[in-house]
């Protein structure tokens, strides 16, 4: 191969990759002030599924992922858990035990209906009073739900042999424990052990 064939092959080379370049910095491409990442920069589509799923997880945080910390419990009675837990905490703690999510249309599909829930409180004390760190000293107030889901539970299956199942006396039984803290006075000091 000749020098001269050589630059030639270089130099469009060069010119392509400039336009190149060009192309995807400017106009509709790009954006005239930040970083462009030129053909890499296209969205991708994603699927409803996946936003959906991290969207509850948010929720399911923001609602009952925390530990709420209360006033100091009054003195001359017992003291009194927080409220049972809702049927939304509920169906989402057996949709995590028994999902039915996900399914694909006319192929295969699930469904919960008639569902009546009952909630029983098994437990409710409180711990002695110790320092917790980046909350102080506070007492740890347990309460324990026993809730019983009854439901029918129909599953319908298109392929390859269309046919549904109905399940009319389903039960699950699902435990969601409620802790909580309660502010309290001074606790008595942390003595280092003898070592």
């Amino acid at each position: 191969m000749s020098n001269d064939t050589l630059r030639l092959r270089v130099r469009h080379w060069t010119l392509t990759a400039m336009a190149v370049v060009i192309v995807s910095s400017t106009g509709c491409y790009g954006v005239s002030h930040n970083y462009n990442l030129g053909f890499v920069g296209w969205p991708l589509p994603v699927s409803p599924y996946f936003q959906h799923k991290q969207e509850d997880k948010f929720e399911q945080h923001e609602r009952y992922g925390r530990v709420p910390i209360l006033g100091p419990t009054t003195s001359g009675g017992p003291p009194v858990a927080l409220d049972p837990p809702s049927d939304d905490e509920i169906i989402h703690a057996l949709e995590k035990a028994r999902p039915i999510e996900g399914g694909i249309p006319f192929v295969w599909e699930k469904q919960r209906n008639d569902v009546r829930i009952i909630k029983e409180k098994i437990a409710d004390y409180v711990d002695p009073p110790r320092f917790y760190p980046l909350i102080g000293p506070a007492q740890l107030h347990h309460a324990h739900y026993k809730c019983t889901v009854y439901f029918d539970e129909k599953t319908t299956v298109g392929y390859p042999v269309p046919h549904t199942l109905h399940d009319r006396e389903a039960i699950e039984v699902v435990y969601i424990d409620h802790n909580h803290f309660h502010m309290v006075g001074d606790v008595e000091p942390y003595t280092t052990p003898n070592l």
